[in-house]
């Protein structure tokens, strides 16, 4: 099909991402691929509007102009309740989705404009590899780290403690719970800043491939009730970093758990936008990070890469760009998905259907396997 991309300004709370980079538009508009930035966009990561006009973009000046003039929405966070009333009947949008707050009524709108939806957190490739949320979570683990160090310090009511302590002082204890990128990531860097690590998942496989990764540098666990509640007692840093394929029906970590950590301790909840690892947690933002419960500082902001705004951009173009590419390959949305193994993965709204189980389970709408739909189409 002919394809034409919008990238709007985000309008979610505290996202100063933007969905691609100009190097990455420039790559689309060479591949004749019409790409539409509404102005702005790029702001908050020092993109400016002359770098997308040299990129060959079309600059417009508002959403209200942006979305008539394309037929695939790529953005970074689902969209908000002003922008769902801009999206046009049998347009395709990509953007993330966050499980953790889906909403149903933007779900039913989106269903009601017969708009083709791919999520961030499905798209995968045929290794079972979730591309996207990888990188993402590269970010995340980095991060949680460096937001750990500092509100472990005074000034932020902090215990007072140097994470990676020094010559006669013993460092923090960090306990990052899940083996997957965000713990890749989380235990490298706090490995590097001196702290002792512990790491613990529910399936034995994934430690023992973080034992050899890190050639047992740290100490590793199973995910039970007992080590949790005894690493609690013990960390200064506890980190939630729960994989997103994993569907929780509780937080693993109790509230009564919660209640035996140190005064001045730290718990980074990087799971908050899939559904919280903390029964403490809830949702806060990059402009009210923190808040204070039983002694214990939490930060439960769903979109921490969106702090390292440049950082997270030109990374989430890398990841997204080839992707885009291939909707230039095919006439049609059917050929395009069914030729396409990490899109018809990625889609969870097609012709009117829920096509992800989870996102019908969580809202009560109708779903279809989006083989089954295409199949008919």
């Amino acid at each position: 099909m002919s394809v034409s991309i919008a990238i709007p300004k985000e309008r979610a709370q505290d996202e100063r991402r933007v969905a691609i980079s100009p190097a990455g538009v420039q790559i689309l508009v060479e591949q004749g691929i019409r790409v539409v930035v509404e102005s702005n966009a790029g702001c908050f990561c020092n993109f400016h509007d002359q770098d997308y006009a040299e990129a060959g973009a079309i600059i417009v000046t508002s959403p209200e102009e942006l979305y008539p003039q394309a037929n695939v929405i790529v953005k970074v966070s689902p969209p908000q309740p002003e922008e769902l009333q801009l999206l046009l009947p049998g347009q395709m949008l990509i953007s993330a989705v966050h499980l953790g707050t889906v909403s149903r009524q933007m779900l039913k709108t989106l269903i009601d404009k017969n708009i083709t939806a791919l999520g961030f957190e499905f798209i995968e490739t045929r290794d079972g590899e979730l591309p996207i949320v990888r990188t993402l979570s590269e970010i995340a683990g980095s991060l949680a780290i460096q937001t750990a160090a500092k509100y472990l310090e005074t000034g932020y009511g902090g215990s007072g403690i140097l994470l990676g302590g020094i010559a006669g002082v013993p460092p923090a204890h960090v306990t990052i719970i899940g083996a997957g990128t965000v713990g890749l990531f989380a235990a490298q860097d706090a490995l590097g800043l001196g702290a002792q690590v512990t790491v613990i998942d529910k399936e034995i496989n994934r430690l023992r491939r973080f034992e050899a990764f890190f050639n047992r540098h740290l100490v590793t666990a199973i995910a039970n009730e007992h080590y949790i509640s005894q690493l609690a007692k013990m960390s200064d840093v506890m980190i939630g970093a729960l994989s997103p394929k994993l569907k929780l029906n509780k937080p693993l970590v109790s509230e009564q758990v919660v209640k035996t950590m140190k005064p001045g301790s730290v718990i980074i909840d990087v799971s908050i936008d899939q559904g919280a690892c903390f029964a403490t947690s809830r949702h806060t933002t990059h402009t009210n990070p923190i808040y204070v419960k039983y002694g214990v500082t939490h930060y439960c902001v769903p979109n921490i890469p969106s702090a390292v705004a440049k950082t997270a951009t030109f990374a989430l173009t890398n990841t997204l760009l080839p992707f885009l590419l291939k909707l230039n390959a095919h006439q049609t949305i059917p050929e395009i998905l069914w030729n396409s193994h990490s899109l018809r993965k990625g889609t969870y709204l097609y012709k009117g259907y829920i096509t992800k189980k989870i996102l019908a389970e969580l809202t009560d709408l109708p779903f279809r396997e989006i083989d089954m739909l295409l199949a008919t189409a």
